[in-house]
């Protein structure tokens, strides 16, 4: 079989146009792989540093930050599942720190703009800023939630999702938080709290509440619970 000269450079540009092909599908696998690398850096950089606040915190006022790392999300999750999103109005969150549970929220179908956030760390509070410019973050006394919320609570809410260090207070104190939560809540609205605890972090005596416990999440460091309380009737 003869070969002219018209075959070899149809040939070589079929050479040309396959090197070239490969050389772009391995150029966008690289630039694929680089895209993912950077993000996972960037989000263990964000993680390194929310836990490097919460420390910051936790040093200045141990008793205001009860954990040197921020609730995973594997606990957030846990959390939120107990809202209902098809439910209107609010959701109050209480120390909600760098966040992690407001995103969980957030996935579980609260629009952003629903969420009011009491936080009682300036640095904390300008960061929530950042991440969540449509939700309504007020600094303030989540221990005198009422005054804290006057002026910002339209409706009353749907539920009170907190990660407050409650045994970092005393019983009374405690019990008086949720006794001012559920003034600010509709009727049947859950009060939530985490706790590394085995006990409630909520005295159950003569509250008159009722509660639930979740089994215990793992993936949290420490392991955790979340109670989950309502009024009853």
């Amino acid at each position: 079989m003869r070969v002219t000269a018209a075959d070899l450079v149809d040939s070589v540009a079929q050479a040309r146009l396959k090197v070239a092909t490969v050389r772009y599908k391995v150029e966008d696998e690289v630039r694929s792989h680089t895209e993912k690398l950077r993000s996972r850096v960037s989000e263990a950089r964000a993680k390194l540093g929310d836990e490097a606040r919460f420390i910051k915190s936790w040093i200045d006022n141990p008793s205001r930050t009860g954990s040197v790392t921020p609730s995973s999300p594997a606990l957030a999750r846990r959390m939120a599942s107990f809202v209902d999103p098809a439910l209107p109005g609010p959701v109050i969150e209480i120390g909600p720190g760098t966040g992690p549970v407001t995103e969980a929220l957030i996935e579980r179908g609260i629009a952003e703009e629903r969420l009011i956030l009491v936080e009682y760390s300036p640095d904390f509070c300008a960061l929530l800023r950042k991440r969540f410019p449509r939700a309504t973050v007020i600094e303030g006394d989540a221990y005198a939630l009422s005054k804290t919320l006057a002026g910002h609570l339209n409706d009353k809410a749907i539920a009170v999702v907190s990660s407050l260090p409650l045994f970092n207070q005393p019983p009374a104190m405690r019990s008086a938080l949720a006794k001012e939560a559920f003034t600010l809540l509709i009727d049947g609205a859950p009060f939530i709290q985490f706790t590394y605890s085995v006990v409630s972090p909520v005295p159950r005596k003569g509250s008159g509440l009722k509660a639930f416990v979740s089994d215990w999440v793992l993936r949290n460091i420490p392991p955790a619970r979340v109670w989950v309380y309502r009024q009853p009737g």
